[in-house]
């Protein structure tokens, strides 16, 4: 018999439903009232109306694409927030850039997530994610005290010390992006670092490919997936295979709409994920992620109850994550804009192995010495990710408008 995080996960159809509606008439209510941006986008419109999916698509998508310039133009949470900047526990500062803020209270929920890959009381989770810059560290922090298990707080990079706190601290379980892990298990590998200990793993920050999900499988781990941003919080997780989708969390109400627009999809067509959370001191309503999926509408075979994502099926934009971070094609500009030399560039991001391979291609005449390290530190100060520096002949990058060109495959 399964073991559920709590009721909720288990409730009808029907009573979610009410549930998720009544609690975004409130937070509609809450935010036109105390958050500048909502009071403006929000105007005119009656809370108690808003009863069901048909109402609620009527209101105005906010894009995870905007938040740089809203921020910008009203600074540091563009109007979105409830309360003072003053007020907030931490506030995180992600590429794009984008600020995020942390409460008092915790508000990514992210526990659930934990409970269904297996991970709980008695285990030893090593926390791949940054602790410092964006929240990803203290989301699964959070995560892993609401679960009941211990943190070593790893962080990104390190691998040798990775290995070694595997090894001595008897590391049972791992969260961090779908790649790193590899990375710090062949390490063990070669200097023969006892790692068999780690058993469990719940990744995000990018895709889980096929043969990575099989390498992973081959050595005895099993491997869950889940979908959550610095934003929103949790938003989907696997409960079973790949094949069985991701269950929506509780306390999110998601709807799938056409890219580019507001319409929301026929059920099971593929578009873009819009998400509308409960949080009060910072309220994202209809929050369009610029990430695609398609939402599945037969029961789970886990027993859970609630719709469930197909899973990402790519970006809406050119947007896309690499190695936990988003790139964007703003940053791409940014990068090469003080070198009136180059022509067209682009960002090709490629998968070698189960690991992210990026490269910055850009148009040159005869580069000068240097150029290549000047650009390459750039990439890495403006998106926080390593790549290699190609230069192309004048002329020779398609001419298609791509600046950001994702060619990694989900068919492995």
């Amino acid at each position: 018999m399964t073991e559920f995080f709590d009721d909720l996960e288990t409730r009808s159809r029907e009573a979610r439903e009410a549930d998720l509606f009544d609690a975004l008439r409130r937070q509609l209510a809450h935010a036109a009232a105390h958050a500048p941006a909502y009071a403006r986008t929000l105007d005119g419109v009656d809370p108690g109306a808003i009863t069901d999916r048909r109402a609620l698509a009527a209101l105005p998508i906010l894009r995870k694409s905007d938040l740089p310039a809203l921020q910008e133009q009203d600074p540091p949470l563009g109007g979105l927030a409830t309360q003072e900047p003053g007020g907030f526990r931490r506030l995180y500062l992600s590429p794009g850039p984008i600020v995020e803020p942390e409460g008092d209270e915790e508000h990514w929920r992210m526990g659930r997530a934990l409970h269904a890959a297996g991970i709980g009381r008695n285990d030893r989770v090593l926390n791949a994610f940054a602790y410092h810059l964006t929240p990803a560290g203290v989301m699964f922090d959070h995560a892993a005290a609401a679960v009941g298990a211990v943190v070593f707080p790893g962080g990104v990079g390190n691998t040798a010390q990775q290995v070694a706190a595997i090894e001595r601290l008897r590391l049972t379980a791992y969260v961090g992006t779908p790649d790193f892990l590899k990375t710090i298990l062949e390490r063990g590998d070669d200097s023969g670092a006892d790692t068999v200990s780690l058993k469990t793993a719940l990744v995000s920050g990018g895709p889980l490919f096929p043969n990575l999900r099989a390498w992973y499988a081959d050595r005895g781990i099993a491997i869950r997936q889940c979908y959550a941003t610095a934003e929103l919080g949790l938003i989907a997780y696997e409960t079973a295979g790949a094949s069985d989708g991701m269950v929506i969390e509780e306390n999110v109400l998601v709807e799938i709409v056409r890219p580019g627009t507001s319409d929301p999809v026929e059920p099971g067509e593929v578009g873009e994920v819009v998400v509308t959370t409960f949080n009060p001191l910072y309220p994202l309503i209809r929050f369009a992620t610029g990430d695609m999926s398609a939402v599945m509408t037969e029961p789970s075979p886990c027993g859970r109850t609630g719709l469930r994502l197909k899973g990402w099926m790519g970006r809406a934009d050119q947007t896309t994550k690499v190695r936990g971070m988003f790139v964007r094609p703003e940053q791409v500009a940014r990068i090469v804009k003080p070198h009136g030399e180059l022509g067209r560039a682009r960002l090709v991001i490629t998968e070698e192995g189960g690991h992210d391979k990026l490269a910055l291609h850009v148009e040159c005449d005869g580069p000068p010495e240097g150029l290549a390290d000047k650009l390459a530190e750039a990439l890495r100060a403006e998106c926080r990710v390593r790549g290699d520096v190609v230069f192309a002949a004048p002329g020779s990058l398609p001419n298609d408008g791509k600046v950001v060109d994702d060619q990694r495959k989900l068919d492995g």
